[in-house]
């Protein structure tokens, strides 16, 4: 049986944790940033887990990760 592809653009958004999980990164911090409010520019600076409904979908694009 030959090798199960990773999706590349998945691999570039997603990193699993220590437990199992994975973390990604949040939107909306590219550009138009002189409206956002520091705090909010802060908070969007941080990283996230993605939610429950999207562990299989992820680890389905992520095999070897």
């Amino acid at each position: 049986m030959s090798k199960m592809k990773t999706n590349r653009g998945a691999a570039k958004r997603f990193r699993r944790t220590g437990k199992g999980g994975f973390k990604r990164r949040q939107s909306h911090l590219n550009h138009i940033l002189t409206k956002k409010k520091s705090k909010r520019k802060r908070h969007l600076g941080m990283t996230q887990q993605i939610a429950d409904a999207d562990q299989k979908s992820v680890r389905r694009m992520l095999p070897y990760s």
